[in-house]
């Protein structure tokens, strides 16, 4: 996402209150660190390594992941199909991971991945819809596609434990938001969810 966008997001947020403006000025400038020359075949292979892990144990495994593959930067969807299935358990993967990633990847060939250009001309929920359709694919996996590979400004993932809890500690609530509720705090967020999502992410544990 462009620095003066950010720039914008943040201002418009520390506006609405407050306990934004507190926030915002404590946490500093937003550092959205988008990867947008990704494809969106690569950066959901990626996010399906990296779930439930903590980023050195997904670390690993995408490094083997990617050592079978050598002289290139990621392999393409006919190597991963063509690959053999004990090589790429030997990774790391679950069974369950390796069949997510198998799908992906024909799902790359068949066109239900769409190219980095195509998404690009899709609208949120389209591409939310077309892509949790595959299996191991959930709303939130492909929000954070559209946050960090499509650079979307307005998407709240609204399933995140960490973008709720964030907006209870902000504002101090005594229960954690359910994600209806979330839903319907965030539309005041528009059009920049995905820079409020960043904030609530970074709230501290006390204020």
């Amino acid at each position: 996402m462009a620095e003066n966008i950010d720039q914008q997001a943040a201002d418009f947020l520390a506006a609405l209150d407050d306990d934004w403006a507190r926030h915002i000025a404590a946490v500093g400038p937003c550092r959205h660190a988008a990867k947008p020359a990704r494809e969106p075949y690569e950066a959901l292979v990626r996010a399906i390594a990296y779930q439930q892990l903590h980023a050195k144990a997904g670390d690993a495994i995408l490094g083997r992941f990617l050592a079978l593959y050598p002289g290139a930067s990621f392999p393409r969807p006919r190597q991963v199909l063509a690959t053999d299935e004990s090589a790429l358990r030997g990774c790391g993967f679950s069974a369950s991971k390796l069949a997510t990633i198998r799908g992906i990847a024909q799902a790359a060939l068949d066109g239900t991945v769409p190219t980095r250009d195509l998404a690009l001309a899709m609208p949120d929920e389209a591409l939310i819809e077309q892509l949790v359709s595959l299996r191991g694919v959930g709303r939130w996996t492909v929000e954070m596609l559209l946050i960090y590979t499509l650079e979307r400004a307005d998407i709240l993932p609204a399933d995140d434990f960490g973008v709720r809890d964030g907006y209870r500690r902000l504002k101090r609530l005594d229960s954690t938001p359910t994600r209806k509720q979330m839903i319907e705090i965030g539309r005041a967020w528009s059009p920049y969810r995905t820079v409020a999502s960043w904030y609530l992410w970074r709230v501290p544990a006390k204020p």
